[in-house]
């Protein structure tokens, strides 16, 4: 053998060895305890945008504990999940989750018709839900004690806008559209019951399919009632061909939703029809103060993306489940938890202040400091307009 060909065998081997033992680094126990905390929302399809922001929001949170439950013995990791905004999808995460005894909570989920199936799991497998977004009545209302939420209820979001739209829009008639799904029937429901008890008439009440893309048999009952408002309850994807849709056959009055149209996506699929649109929302604006500008700034550095409202939801569902986490380690001798655990230490949360969001839980489970919001779409991005009453 020459010595080039010696040589060559020996590069060849050195970074055979270095690539096996990058691998094997990479796969490697640190020979800590591994706790894992999954996050379940949509992270293809149309509602990909926002349940990537919850995601993105949860992750950036627990990478930023990692380094104390190092300290501490365990190994921190996020596991997350698509649910698809599929119910079927999202108990099948769940059933999995449930079974992988390393997971001992959940952030999630976007839509309030994944959650309640996917709850009904983790309540068998005793395993503790935190959500960021959702709002539907029903979650809270089964009697789970796994179910817990940081945002407010439809019913407190609901009636604020359609109060918002009387007083402060001057609204006398509405024609009121949902996607016929739990979270939209939900908060139409009682934006109906508001405006009826406030003298607002309703003008027409109907509903749309997710996944359809032409709405023209509703759009022309709307140009033909000329009402003050068109409210929708719904995602932003339909949300934004109903409005364009609208638009493009003369509907000239005023276009208000929920937080389903909480969305940058919203400009996007509406174009020029979004200018203007108002919309309420369970997740407040982080950059209203200079320490929330300084949040957002960090977090667009460490993401590589801006925050959409629910990023930093996801990050404070994801703080709160942590020091529930972390309490639950210091109350067993700092081994590793049960599930039950984490969960009556989660549910005993009072007075957490996140980075947006202060949390105290409810026996519902639900947070008793949730407050709702009202924005507008304006030159092609959404501002902050005031809290809703």
């Amino acid at each position: 053998m020459n010595k080039k060909g010696s040589m060559g065998l020996f590069t060849a081997i050195l970074t055979t060895g270095l690539v096996l033992s990058g691998c094997t680094g990479a796969g490697q126990s640190t020979g800590k305890e591994v706790i894992k905390i999954a996050t379940q929302s949509p992270l293809s399809g149309a509602y990909a945008n926002i349940g990537d922001a919850i995601k993105q929001g949860a992750g950036y949170a627990l990478q930023e504990e990692k380094e104390e439950f190092a300290k501490m013995g365990f190994e921190l990791q996020l596991f997350p999940q698509d649910d698809q905004a599929d119910p079927k999808q999202g108990v099948t995460n769940a059933q999995l989750l449930v079974a992988n005894k390393d997971v001992l909570g959940v952030i999630g989920h976007y839509n309030t018709g994944v959650a309640v199936p996917s709850s009904s799991k983790y309540e068998a497998g005793k395993l503790v839900m935190v959500s960021p977004a959702n709002t539907g009545i029903t979650l809270t209302e089964e009697g789970k004690k796994t179910v817990h939420r940081i945002c407010a209820r439809n019913d407190v979001q609901g009636p604020a806008a359609a109060r918002y739209a009387k007083n402060t829009l001057g609204v006398k008639n509405a024609f009121i559209i949902n996607d016929k799904t739990a979270y939209g029937t939900g908060l139409t429901d009682q934006v109906k019951a508001q405006f009826e008890k406030d003298g607002v008439g309703i003008l027409g009440l109907e509903g749309i399919t997710v996944g359809e893309k032409d709405y023209s048999a509703v759009v022309n009952q709307v140009v033909s009632s000329k009402p003050d408002m068109v409210f929708f309850g719904g995602i932003y994807s339909e949300g934004g061909l109903l409005f364009k849709q609208a638009r493009d056959k003369g509907y000239q009055g005023i276009f208000m939703g929920g937080d389903g149209i909480d969305s940058s996506e919203l400009v996007t699929i509406a174009g020029s029809a979004a200018e203007g649109v108002i919309y309420t929302s369970a997740a407040g604006d982080v950059t209203q103060t200079a320490e929330g500008k300084k949040w957002a700034e960090a977090y667009e550095k460490a993401t590589n993306k801006k925050p959409e409202t629910y990023s930093v939801y996801g990050y404070d569902a994801m703080k709160v489940l942590l020091n529930g986490l972390k309490n639950s380690i210091k109350a067993n001798g700092n081994k590793k938890p049960s599930r039950e655990q984490v969960l009556d230490a989660v549910h005993k949360t009072k007075d957490f202040q996140g980075q947006f969001t202060k949390v105290t839980f409810t026996e519902k489970g639900d947070n008793e400091f949730a407050q709702v919001f009202v924005y507008k779409f304006e030159n092609g991005k959404a501002t902050f307009v005031t809290k809703a009453e």
